[in-house]
C-alpha cells in the first residue's frame, strides 16, 4: 500500500485551518493541524511532514521563527506561507528564512494544494531526473541549456556561457534560495570578490532577459544568495 504524503498544517484560525485539512484529507494527504507555531515544532519533529504549511501570523510563535527554527535542521522539507501580508519585502523575508512558496489571503485551498503537488513533482524530478534535463520551462520562457537558448514568443535570447551556467543552475534550483557562495563555486570554480561583482552583473542581465513574463521574479535575498521564482501553479522544469 501506497504511503500518503503528510502534510503539517499550522494556522490559528480555527475555521480556515479545519477547511484546508479537510480539502487536503479529501485528495488522500495524511494532515496534522495546530494552531501555533510552537505546538507546530513540536509536531514537525514528531510527524516528519514531507511539506509545511503556515500561516505567518500566530500565537507565541509566528511562522517565520518556525520555519527558522525548522530550517536549522532540515533545509529540505518544502514550507508554504500563507499570509494577509503582500508586501514585497514580507515576501523576500519569507523566502529568506526557507520558504519554498507563498500563497495569501483570501486564498482557494483548491490552488493551494496544486501549488503542494507542483512542488512535490518538482522535488521529485530534481532527484530522479535532473541530469537528463535539458529544456526548462520558466513561467512562459523556454530555456535550452544545450543551446543556450531563451525563448518567448517569437523572441529568442542567445546567453554567453556564464549567463548560461547561472540560469541553468537556477533552473534545477527552482522556487528554492540558490547560495550566493555555491552559485559562485559552480560556474567560476571560487567564490573570490572579483566573481561575486561579475555574478551581480549576470544576475541583472538575466533579470532583464526575464521581464516579458510577470510571474518570472529572479530575487536577490540579501545576506543569502538568488531565487528564481515561479509565482503560476503551472510553471515547473519538463
Amino acid at each position: 500500500m501506497e504511503e500518503k504524503i503528510k502534510v503539517l498544517i499550522v494556522e490559528d484560525d480555527p475555521f480556515i485551518g479545519l477547511i484546508t485539512k479537510e480539502c487536503f484529507e479529501s485528495k488522500d494527504f495524511e494532515v496534522e493541524l495546530y494552531e501555533n507555531g510552537a505546538e507546530g515544532y513540536k509536531a514537525y519533529k514528531k510527524f516528519q511532514p514531507d511539506i509545511c504549511i503556515f500561516d505567518v501570523m500566530m500565537p507565541i510563535k509566528d511562522g517565520f521563527t518556525l520555519a527558522q527554527e525548522i530550517r536549522k535542521e532540515d533545509k529540505d522539507t518544502p514550507i508554504i506561507f500563507l499570509t494577509a501580508k503582500s508586501m514585497k519585502e514580507d515576501v523576500i523575508q519569507g523566502f529568506k528564512v526557507g520558504a519554498d512558496d507563498y500563497e495569501k489571503k483570501p486564498f482557494s485551498v483548491e490552488e493551494l494544494i496544486a501549488r503542494v503537488e507542483v512542488i512535490l513533482k518538482r522535488i521529485n524530478m530534481n532527484t530522479t531526473k535532473q541530469e537528463e534535463i535539458s529544456t526548462y520551462q520558466i513561467g512562459k520562457y523556454q530555456y535550452d541549456r544545450d543551446y543556450k537558448l531563451l525563448k518567448i514568443e517569437n523572441n529568442e535570447q542567445k546567453l554567453t556561457d556564464k549567463e548560461a551556467d547561472i540560469l541553468t543552475y537556477l533552473c534545477k534550483n527552482l522556487n528554492q534560495i540558490v547560495d550566493r557562495s555555491k552559485l559562485l563555486i559552480e560556474v567560476w570554480e571560487n567564490d573570490s570578490f572579483f566573481n561575486s561583482r561579475s555574478l551581480d552583473v549576470y544576475i541583472t542581465k538575466i533579470r532583464k532577459y526575464l521581464k516579458e513574463d510577470p510571474d518570472v521574479e529572479l530575487l536577490t535575498i540579501r545576506g543569502k544568495g538568488f531565487k528564481l521564482w515561479i509565482h503560476s501553479k503551472k510553471a515547473f522544469q519538463s
